[in-house]
């Protein structure tokens, strides 16, 4: 579940030029109430249409992650054994699973709302946690941390923490055991076979950028 969460909390970050323009704060407000609009108003995406999640994930939201980084600490200290070749198969295999997740996922949060906290600051520039709460009827606050890079004049989201849990350390636990037992190949292979029933467009064929 936090694992959902998370994604979903990556999926609500995310708009063309407002990532240019807007603080961090302001750029998760504005764009988390207009997804969670989207799911309001659109009855086959809040009952789970996967096809419409996809296209919604790639479009609003997909270009403002930096998938890179969180592949990077989601790997972690294997992540500089990788070959350039692998660390390029390895975003696109951590980038396919989150977009398998968030897909799944998305229809469980109509009717919610996120609520922005009071930002931590920090010492550099260019690094900002944007501290909110998920709103959930008949239920406590669930707290959320966004944690961003400034890259190119713009915010990008690198890792969530739900409940004080990392996104990406939760599976670095993971992908430590199969690359101890079965290397970075190894690694590669199973979170293709995890993306490959989600493949985008949901017809079985590999996924783009998948050889």
């Amino acid at each position: 579940m936090r694992i959902f969460l998370g994604v979903l909390a990556f999926a609500l970050f995310a708009s063309g030029s407002l990532a240019q323009e807007t603080n961090p704060d302001q750029l998760v407000h504005k764009i988390t109430n207009e997804v969670l609009d989207a799911i309001k108003s659109d009855k086959q995406l809040a009952a789970g249409d996967r096809q419409k999640a996809i296209r919604l994930a790639e479009e609003k939201v997909m270009p403002y992650i930096d998938f890179e980084e969180a592949t990077r600490l989601a790997v972690g200290r294997s992540w500089t054994k990788a070959t350039p070749e692998q660390k390029k198969q390895l975003v696109t295999e951590f980038r396919n699973m989150l977009v398998r997740t968030y897909s799944n996922a998305l229809g469980q949060y109509e009717g919610q709302t996120l609520k922005i906290l009071p930002s931590r600051k920090s010492d550099a520039p260019d690094e900002a946690t944007v501290r909110s709460q998920f709103l959930r009827q008949g239920a406590p606050p669930l707290p959320i941390d966004f944690q961003m890079l400034k890259k190119d004049g713009g915010w990008k989201v690198y890792d969530i923490a739900v409940e004080g849990v990392s996104l990406v350390l939760t599976y670095r636990s993971e992908f430590d055991q199969v690359v101890k037992q079965e290397g970075i190949e190894g690694l590669l292979k199973r979170l293709g076979q995890k993306n490959e029933p989600a493949a985008i467009g949901g017809t079985g064929a590999p996924a783009k950028g998948k050889k």
